[in-house]
């Protein structure tokens, strides 16, 4: 009898045999270990090649930029928002230099002498555009070509510039489009400027820019007279100005 009132104390100290009792709480979680902190990422600064025959780059300068000689060496030239035209400022981007995918410093075409001056621009200052559209330029043949997304779309005769003023050889690109007041005058309805400079002609105004325009000379067509401009029959230099927009590329070869 003692042992089963001892027992029956126990078993109510406990609580068990109990009608009612309170469920023991769940054992703590064990805290998660501390995350190790992050390692910042590592960024290689590398130079890489834009553009490929059926695809260039360029590059507006909205606010104007600095072209160096090397990313932050020596200043090459200044650029304002609009040229002496009064034209936006478009540069050939051939490269970027960067990581982490931003580009720093972009490796671009200056419409300056010397013929294919290059230089590098901050990356913030250009906002980058495709172009898909290329011009080559067959003097000995005297032969335009337009190309778009690398394939053929037409070809036209141009004069070209004489033996006295020749038109420049080189790589360049479309830096400016104007239109001349006259229509029926030596430009005919449009004028395609390109990053060139006549190579004699140094005294001329703005520095002897050579540009693709048309003429009131259609006689002149095919022939080797202009002042180292291309010129080509109004029709065809309309059909041109729509399809070459600013920062098109335009390679002449000899």
């Amino acid at each position: 009898m003692k042992r089963l009132l001892a027992l029956a104390l126990v078993l109510a100290a406990t609580g068990c045999g109990s009608e009612t009792h309170r469920a023991a709480p769940p054992a703590p979680k064990p805290k998660p270990a501390p995350a190790a902190p992050e390692r910042p990422r590592q960024c290689t600064v590398a130079t890489r090649t834009l553009g490929t025959p059926s695809l260039a780059y360029v590059g507006h300068a909205a606010r104007g930029t600095i072209a160096y000689a090397t990313p932050g060496g020596r200043v090459v030239a200044r650029f304002g928002a609009e040229n002496v035209n009064g034209y936006p400022t478009f540069l050939g981007v051939l490269a970027e230099r960067g990581g982490c995918g931003v580009a720093r410093w972009y490796r671009v075409q200056l419409p300056i002498r010397p013929n294919g001056a290059t230089g590098w621009v901050r990356g913030a200052d250009l906002d980058l555009e495709p172009i898909r559209a290329r011009i080559e330029v067959d003097l000995s043949r005297r032969l335009l070509i337009l190309f778009r997304g690398g394939r053929r779309v037409f070809s036209a005769t141009v004069a070209i510039g004489s033996a006295a003023t020749p038109t420049p050889i080189g790589r360049y690109y479309v830096n400016q489009r104007l239109v001349p007041d006259d229509p029926g005058g030596p430009f005919g309805p449009g004028a395609i400027g390109i990053s060139a400079f006549s190579p004699v002609l140094t005294g001329w105004a703005q520095g002897g820019p050579v540009a693709i325009h048309g003429t009131n000379e259609p006689w002149s067509i095919g022939h080797a007279v202009s002042n180292g401009c291309l010129r080509l029959p109004n029709a065809t230099l309309t059909r041109l100005f729509q399809v070459a927009v600013a920062g098109t590329p335009v390679v002449i070869h000899p």
